[in-house]
């Protein structure tokens, strides 16, 4: 029956609650953790975009500059005939090579091709470009007669057109600024910077592509993070809501419970109701022993009837109480005779007759009490006056059936002292009842002790 209780009892099992948050709470955290990744992967995207974009601006720095540097060497030289200029000029072109190196840095920072394109045909115009400059810098070393042997390799292996060999010095001066100032090269440093131009729109419109790619995701990475963190948020209140009304709630009911001494209550938790009953089963049998020993340590084991401890204990209460009440000694007449005549146990079986006939006569707020062998004594409590003609009917009434038996007993009778008292359990009401007994003593009577003449009656 008690396995049957305890497998209907109903509740939310706190080992299952665990596992269930313990799970939802790895799911949200992984899942957080990956968005935080993903985030951070968009951020350093972001970042390197931004870098990417500046060292194009320095790449564009490199190739603007290093194709103006060269057009100014070369316009330097043409108007000054200084050959420091030819110097500067192809040591830019073959040893700085800052358009080259410009081209190489973009290798690492873009994989566009069409990106890559747009500079690499502003340098390729440029090499172009630098046929003609050289070209000029060969008419102005041969108007001016310079040594050939000092100047650079370029400009030694450049041959003059057959036209040109025949120029003078001035005609061939005049040629050769108007290849490095002329519209034609003028157009031809146009279509380079409309290169670079282009390579620049192109890396901003990447960059711009790119951020704007990244922001959205890492845009939607914040809000699951948001969302995923709210939810966590929200588990924990649920977490901590479930903790007060499953756990903490409980066990404070349960400590008031157990203080007041009552059964605990079916709250909680699975775990806690099953312990509640399991406290309870233990407390109800707990309960049924500590009333079958307080009954058997204030019960007379043959009789039923309370016992000499709880007579004393019942004396002392209403010696306190002071509320009127009689007493009575009650002495079974020659009961000795019957016990060695007919046996202890035919004593045992007169002397329960005794007590039984006893409670049955009094009502239940008396106290019948066996506190001797063969000497029985009545509390009459609830009294309004002296109720010894009361009490005598009844102890008349007793002896008659004693003395005719109507079962395989031997004829008895009940020898009664008893003393009144408006005052509660006096000190001297037993000696009272006690020296009306003796004036009694096996006649089968009973009498009262009379306070006025202070006598026997």
């Amino acid at each position: 029956m008690e396995e049957i209780r305890k497998k209907t009892i109903k509740g939310i099992k706190i080992r299952s609650l665990n596992l269930i948050m313990l799970s939802v709470s790895c799911i949200l955290y992984i899942l957080l953790i990956c968005t935080t990744i993903q985030s951070m992967r968009r951020y350093d995207n972001m970042v390197s975009t931004t870098n990417q974009h500046i060292a194009c601006e320095e790449i564009i720095s490199l190739v603007a500059n290093g194709s103006n540097y060269l057009t100014e060497q070369v316009r330097l030289y043409t108007m000054t005939f200084d050959t420091k200029h030819l110097d500067n000029y192809f040591t830019e072109a073959y040893t700085t090579r800052r358009r080259d190196t410009a081209l190489e840095k973009l290798k690492e920072y873009h994989t566009d091709g069409s990106v890559y394109a747009y500079l690499s045909s502003a340098l390729e115009n440029s090499n172009q470009l630098m046929e003609h400059e050289i070209y000029a810098m060969k008419l102005i070393s041969t108007a001016q007669k310079q040594d050939t042997a000092a100047l650079h390799e370029n400009i030694q292996n450049m041959a003059l057109q057959t036209a040109d060999q025949n120029l003078s010095a001035e005609e061939m001066t005049e040629k050769a600024r108007d290849l490095v100032f002329g519209p034609d090269y003028q157009a031809a440093k146009a279509d380079i910077m409309d290169d670079i131009d282009y390579f620049v729109d192109s890396v901003i419109e990447h960059t711009q592509q790119n951020q704007t790619e990244s922001s959205l995701v890492l845009k939607r990475s914040l809000v699951r993070q948001q969302v995923l963190i709210s939810i966590l948020f929200v588990e924990n209140l649920i977490i901590f809501f479930l903790i007060i009304r499953l756990i903490i709630n409980p066990l404070q009911v349960y400590v008031k419970n157990i203080k007041e001494d009552k059964r605990l209550e079916f709250v909680g938790s699975y775990e806690f109701k099953y312990l509640a009953l399991t406290y309870n089963n233990i407390f109800e049998l707990n309960a049924a022993n500590e009333l079958s020993l307080r009954h058997q340590a204030e019960h007379d084991p043959l009789t039923g009837l309370i016992n000499r401890g709880a007579f004393e204990h019942l004396r002392q209460l209403f010696a306190a109480k002071q509320s009127p009440l009689a007493f009575l000694i009650v002495d079974v007449d020659k009961f000795k005779q019957v016990n060695d005549g007919y046996g202890h146990e035919m004593g045992d079986r007169a002397l329960q007759k005794v007590a039984h006939l006893l409670e049955d006569s009094f009502r239940s707020t008396d106290f019948p009490a066996r506190i001797g062998g063969d000497e029985f004594a009545v509390i009459l409590t609830d009294l309004t006056a002296n109720p010894k003609d009361l009490v005598l009917s009844k102890i008349n009434a007793i002896n008659r059936t004693l003395q005719n038996p109507s079962d395989d007993l031997p004829a008895l009778s009940l020898s009664v002292g008893g003393a009144y008292s408006e005052v509660g359990f006096t000190d001297d009401l037993y000696k009272k009842a006690d020296a009306a007994l003796y004036q009694v003593k096996e006649n089968g009577r009973c009498r009262f002790y009379d306070e006025a003449s202070d006598h026997i009656e």
